[in-house]
């Protein structure tokens, strides 16, 4: 995209008009009702228009938000969906249900799903792991009965935790690199605090909040439930062997990633190259959903029917609720890319930094300032990281000590997520949830983890400072 042209606005008026868009919107979504692709889209223009970016400019922007958003979640969520209706529609779903419920128990379901969700995000985007983990979810609350919350809050937080503070996820990973943090400790570190910090911040927290929401739905976006007899199910091994496929391949590519930097393989390496090729999330999930068809679908039936109609219009039910969703996601990256344009979080954070906090306060504030102000965590931890980066490398901090600023600043980057983050959106449409239920639900636990990630973070750090 071109240079854009930006007037002058003073820092104040900046951050007025942020906040007056924030409450334009939300009046838009729930008090008009106006769909919250159109509420985003409208707010962003005129957002920027108002904050100074040039009348010739300003759909330029806003395109431009839009399309690198949707070019990042439109793959992972359109391979995630069919992945997701594959398990539900074959019965996978109801043999991962049952074996889980025969192993852990009726009442420690929603802990099992959470535990399972861990694991799963662990080198797994939080966007492609949650759809793919939520046909289980819908099985296993279905099965059981209850509120949905009881059984989708527990596994969001995992999801959440190991988002914002593990690598190999993008946001603490970048902070990392950018302050000179040895990656393998900040793993050591972020699951030291972030274990502790999803029990009690994630899956406590979703508990407690699911007993204020006793007859939330099960959503049916999906599709509407089948039960399967027993011989006609896919076997136990074949979910877990298409589940943990993915999870192997961008295993791949983040060992050889790390040696290519490392300077133990070169970038001309056949591994390397491999790597690069299908262990990317949308690869991956690609070759997952391919291999899903094959084993789940067309093999199992190609001798009592004809599979090729019928699997055709299994992907299109899968495809088509979740078109709504990209756009409304595209929309909240749009707006995030207004505000990012406009100035408003460098603005703050050059403020802040000239106060001379602590400098495990001073990253963690101006993690959360970019965080609201233009909602990707990722680009918080990253620009947070890079604005500490010279004060922390000049204190010359040991290893333990470093990888706990990291984590400080990754907790920042996860709190206050509201309508300018795509994944607010992608999240609570679907888990059924309107607007202010993601609000109460999906920002208060995300926040609540950022904040105990973060004094445990402190903690640590005074510790080994």
């Amino acid at each position: 995209m071109d240079e854009i042209v930006l007037a002058e606005r003073p820092a104040a008026l900046l951050v007025a008009i942020a906040l007056v868009a924030i409450v334009v919107l939300l009046v838009l979504i729930i008090k008009v009702r106006l769909h919250a692709f159109f509420s985003l889209i409208v707010v962003s223009v005129l957002t920027g228009i108002a904050a100074g970016i040039g009348i010739g400019d300003v759909v330029s922007v806003v395109i431009a938000g839009f399309s690198n958003t949707v070019g990042t979640v439109a793959l992972l969520v359109g391979f995630g969906a069919v992945l997701g209706r594959l398990v539900e529609m074959t019965g996978g779903a109801q043999v991962l249900a049952d074996r889980m419920l025969a192993t852990f128990g009726e009442k420690r379901a929603p802990l099992a799903l959470a535990v399972a969700s861990l694991f799963y995000a662990f080198p797994i985007f939080l966007d492609a792991g949650f759809i793919v983990m939520l046909p289980i979810i819908y099985t296993v609350a279905r099965r059981l009965g209850g509120s949905f919350m009881l059984y989708v809050l527990p596994s969001i937080g995992a999801f959440l935790m190991m988002h914002a503070l593990t690598p190999p996820h993008p946001g603490p990973t970048a902070a990392a690199t950018v302050m000179g943090a040895d990656i393998g400790m900040v793993v050591i570190v972020s699951l030291l605090i972030g274990l502790p910090t999803w029990y009690l911040a994630g899956y406590r927290l979703g508990l407690l909040i699911a007993k204020r929401y006793p007859n939330m739905p099960v959503p049916t976006l999906l599709g509407e439930p089948k039960e399967y007899p027993e011989d006609e199910r896919p076997g136990f091994w074949i979910i877990i062997g298409v589940l943990l496929l993915p999870l192997m391949l961008i295993f791949f590519n983040t060992v050889f990633s790390t040696l290519e930097a490392d300077g133990v393989v070169t970038d001309d390496n056949i591994a390397y190259q491999l790597s690069r090729l299908i262990g990317t999330t949308s690869m991956a999930l690609l070759i997952t959903v391919l291999l899903a068809m094959l084993v789940l679908y067309v093999l199992p039936r190609r001798k009592r029917e004809p599979v090729g109609s019928v699997l055709e219009k299994l992907v299109d039910d899968a495809l088509a609720p979740v078109c709504s969703i990209i756009l409304i996601t595209g929309a909240g990256g749009a707006f995030g890319r207004v505000l990012t344009e406009t100035g408003i979080g460098q603005t703050l954070a050059d403020g802040l930094d000239a106060i001379g906090l602590p400098v495990m306060l001073a990253g963690f504030l101006v993690a959360v300032i970019f965080r609201v102000a233009q909602g990707s965590a990722t680009v918080a931890a990253t620009t947070a990281g890079s604005i500490m980066a010279p004060a922390v490398m000049s204190m010359e901090l040991n290893p333990i000590a470093l990888a706990a600023v990291v984590v400080g600043i990754s907790a920042g980057s996860i709190t206050f997520s509201h309508v300018n983050d795509s994944g607010f959106w992608l999240i609570g449409r679907f888990c059924g949830f309107d607007t202010v239920t993601t609000l109460k639900t999906w920002t208060v636990i995300a926040t609540a983890i950022g904040f105990m990630a973060f004094g445990l973070a402190w903690v640590l750090y005074a510790v080994a400072s």
